[in-house]
């Protein structure tokens, strides 16, 4: 059976390509969206993707998750900073749960520093813009055990830093 991954996307986020391009770029969440969707068809997952500028309507679609998905990748913007109520909804779910920043929020302004919704996921994934998406989906689909649990050994020399 596929496995079943939630894409969540919060406040703003529907502006990408448009707001603040110097620290969000060019790509719009449409953009993100497809090539997700190109990977998980590729990965043999099932897919879905949300965004909401409404903390209770994410709340809401995790709470959905719970049965029905096996991992959460959530991009929480700005209620990274705040959302209580994004942390207990989390802590329900019992599946993989990732949290993605396109920026690199270690290397913010003090007020986009911390995010206290990490405390409650599996992994984070910050910096790599929109292909942090898709690091997202490969490293939820090897957790699922749709993926190895090891590097294939074509890699071996990239991991190492060596060429072939």
């Amino acid at each position: 059976m596929a496995a079943q991954i939630m894409i969540l996307n919060g406040p703003n986020l529907n502006f990408l390509g448009i707001r603040e391009p110097h620290i969000y770029g060019s790509t719009t969440l449409e953009q993100i969206e497809a090539s997700c969707q190109v990977l998980a068809d590729q990965l043999g997952v099932s897919m879905s993707f949300h965004q909401s500028n409404i903390e209770g309507e994410l709340v809401s679609l995790i709470q959905s998750a719970h049965g029905n998905a096996d991992a959460i990748i959530i991009n929480p913007a700005a209620y990274s900073f705040t959302s209580i109520a994004l942390i207990d909804a989390l802590k329900i779910f019992e599946g993989v749960k990732i949290e993605v920043h396109i920026s690199n929020i270690h290397a913010r302004d003090e007020l986009h520093r911390h995010s206290i919704t990490s405390s409650a996921c599996t992994a984070v994934i910050c910096g790599l813009g929109p292909y942090g998406y898709l690091a997202a989906i490969l490293a939820a689909a090897q957790r699922l055990g749709q993926l190895p649990g090891t590097i294939p050994s074509a890699l071996h020399g990239l991991a190492a830093g060596s060429r072939a």
